[in-house]
């Protein structure tokens, strides 16, 4: 598997999602000012919002195609994670506008009626982005991306909201008004909320943060390799879409520098073909020195 490769397919999806995001976002602002939909007009501005993510996950893929140099020797795979964190904000900000007008329109005393096409527009809408969703999540399970499978999803949450819209319009022709208000309202908050999701997990990931429960398997899959008496220390973080493990294992201080070697082979090998791990770095030491003789222990723990 080339890295590299997978993230340049990585973008077509990152272009299809902001070719649907640029035509959906027009048709739904242009449809809701003229059908007078609150729903379809916020519909439309959370599409704005995810045109912008979609370029910042573009731009990210872009620079993490860049070859390590002498100051990003792992890379430059956490671009990626940069410009999402960046993102969350300008989302959080779309977001929060969204709701006061939501919220102004509400207690206005203006209950404007949708025209019923509003509905048609943001039902066939949601169909249009479930169809992005099922190119983007295919893609990305076929390149193992993270990033493209995070943007699938936000392209299902989108479908979600322009259902929601649908049925907020309709809810408005009988005699309720202001469920359309109330659904513009709804669509503020799930930005809000995928802004902070996007926040929360660029922040976890660019403070190293890992899943104990996936630390819990490298540490299973280390420790069931043949030569490993004991595991001191097993780190991991997340460099953009990929891991970096390091480990310190301990061994028969009596086995030499080959055999040191071959296991820490066998443990690179491992973790990578189990784990899809970028890169593991394996330290190795001498395990109940006192079994050795005297005048061994120098040859014995040379590295």
């Amino acid at each position: 598997m080339n890295i590299y490769d997978d993230i340049r397919k990585g973008e077509r999806g990152a272009w299809v999602s902001i070719a649907a995001y640029l035509i959906l976002s027009a048709f739904k602002l242009v449809s809701g000012y003229l059908f007078a939909s609150s729903a379809l007009v916020a519909d439309g501005f959370n599409n704005v919002t995810d045109i912008i993510a979609s370029l910042a996950v573009l731009v990210g893929l872009r620079i993490s195609r860049k070859p390590p140099d002498s100051d990003h020797a792992y890379g430059h795979f956490r671009a990626e994670t940069v410009a999402a964190l960046l993102t969350s904000f300008i989302m959080a900000m779309v977001g929060i506008q969204v709701l006061v007008d939501a919220a102004r329109s509400l207690f206005s005393g203006i209950e404007a009626k949708p025209d019923l096409w509003a509905a048609g527009i943001a039902a066939v809408c949601a169909v249009c982005m479930y169809g992005v969703y099922l190119y983007n999540r295919n893609l990305a399970k076929k390149i193992n991306s993270q990033a493209l499978m995070a943007a699938a999803k936000d392209n299902f949450s989108d479908a979600i909201v322009s259902v929601g819209a649908a049925i907020g319009i309709v809810g408005a022709q009988f005699g309720l008004p202001w469920l359309d208000v109330v659904a513009a309202f709804a669509v503020g908050l799930l930005i809000c909320k995928t802004a902070w999701d996007i926040f929360r997990d660029s922040t976890y990931r660019l403070t190293d943060g890992f899943d104990e429960e996936e630390l819990k398997d490298l540490r299973s899959a280390i420790g069931s390799t043949p030569g490993v008496e004991g595991i001191k220390d097993v780190k991991a973080r997340v460099h953009g879409n990929h891991v970096l493990v390091d480990v310190v294992i301990e061994v028969d201080p009596r086995l030499s520098i080959i055999e040191g070697h071959r296991i820490s082979d066998e443990i690179e090998e491992r973790l990578t073909d189990m784990h899809n791990i970028m890169n593991v770095h394996v330290h190795v030491e001498p395990k109940d020195m006192d079994i050795l003789e005297p005048g061994v222990h120098g040859l014995a723990i040379k590295k």
